[in-house]
């Protein structure tokens, strides 16, 4: 028994020792990696086929040249091998994947994005989908030169750079991709089967869209139900109405004088901001039926304003005027205190808002 599994031990260590790799003198961990042979050099990619199985089945047969997509695109070929790099953008990104070469080509379908997979832009040398909107996911994909946290929840990540950033950051616009080969190693990576994994995570992610637009839909729905009110109510009877159904939502939420609901999570120390303080603010804005419209986080960086003196919405302001150094509050701004009845851009007319925020520094 000792000397079978010793041997099965020497025989996985033999096969992982002797997969082949043009970076000199480097030992490959278990994994699927993606090995880019440009005229600059090489640069070796790890691929988190666990994490976006969906979109490293894509790729993997895609380059390997073994995929059939529903049942009716078959590539034989390798995909990438002698594509250019057609959009090279200086400390942000390089891009390629497109046999057009002009950034409106790819494979003949699309697939769903994988932005909930944990992955983000943190760093130099992440490996993400280009795409032209949500779930339009094809073959051109980008490595990224620096941190680009804004593409956090657009773009899917599915892979990382382990060997070649200085490649990586010499790559001009028109270099051209001599050779791209998927490394397997390991028993579960050499199993990975890229037209059946992609087959069974389409389904999945299709279920999950399918599911999330009747979502929506409902959302929909009981906002335009809400808006009909607005239109017939006074800023007293809405703001008695708007109390109701945020504590269907947040029956710790307590109403100012305004009519802004608010809920503490972390009270924090110190005084309360004043007129021209600088502050710095964390936050996370949603529509009250609906999903995120903007984030500080997504971008890793606080906003800083001046307090009122910069023009933020009253509601926003009041949410402030709550918060200490080290708070985090929950404002719920009825629209009236946010864009009113017209709206703006991407916020729709009498549209109810929900702010999270978190004060991190009063200057």
């Amino acid at each position: 028994m000792t000397f079978r599994i010793i041997a099965v031990a020497l025989i996985s260590l033999l096969i992982t020792s002797c997969v082949s790799t043009k970076i000199p003198n480097f030992k490959l961990e278990e994994g699927i990696y993606a090995e880019i042979e440009t005229n600059r050099g090489v640069m070796l990619l790890n691929l988190e086929y666990k994490k976006a199985p969906l979109t490293v089945a894509n790729f993997v047969g895609l380059a390997e040249g073994n995929l059939t997509v529903f049942d009716t695109v078959t590539f034989d070929q390798p995909y990438y091998d002698g594509l250019i790099f057609h959009r090279v953008i200086q400390n942000f990104m390089i891009q390629t994947g497109d046999p057009k070469a002009n950034g409106t080509g790819g494979p003949g379908y699309r697939f769903f994005d994988e932005t909930d997979n944990g992955l983000t832009h943190h760093d130099a040398g992440v490996l993400s989908m280009a795409n032209a909107g949500p779930n339009t996911n094809g073959s051109q994909f980008f490595i990224t030169h620096r941190s680009t946290a804004h593409l956090n929840g657009i773009h899917t990540v599915f892979g990382h750079i382990v060997v070649g950033q200085d490649i990586v950051d010499q790559t001009k616009q028109g270099d051209t991709i001599k050779e791209l080969k998927i490394i397997r190693v390991g028993k579960e990576a050499r199993k990975f089967d890229a037209t059946k994994t992609f087959k069974i995570e389409y389904e999945k992610r299709k279920y999950l869209f399918e599911e999330e637009q009747k979502r929506k839909a409902e959302l929909q729905k009981q906002n335009m139900a809400r808006m009909q009110k607005c239109k017939t109510m006074n800023i007293s009877e809405y703001k008695e109405y708007f109390k109701s159904i945020v504590l269907e939502k947040d029956s710790t939420a307590v109403q100012t004088a305004s009519g802004l609901m608010y809920a503490v999570l972390e009270e924090g120390e110190g005084k309360n901001p004043e007129r021209g303080d600088k502050l710095q603010v964390h936050y996370i804005g949603t529509h009250f039926y609906g999903d995120k419209f903007d984030s500080s986080y997504d971008r890793n960086q606080p906003l800083s304003i001046n307090y009122q003196i910069q023009g933020m919405i009253p509601g926003f302001d009041e949410a402030l005027a709550l918060s200490k150094k080290g708070s985090k509050i929950v404002a719920y701004i009825p629209y009236y205190l946010a864009y009113g009845a017209q709206g703006r851009p991407g916020i729709g007319p009498y549209a109810d808002l929900i702010f999270s925020v978190s004060l991190v520094d009063i200057q």
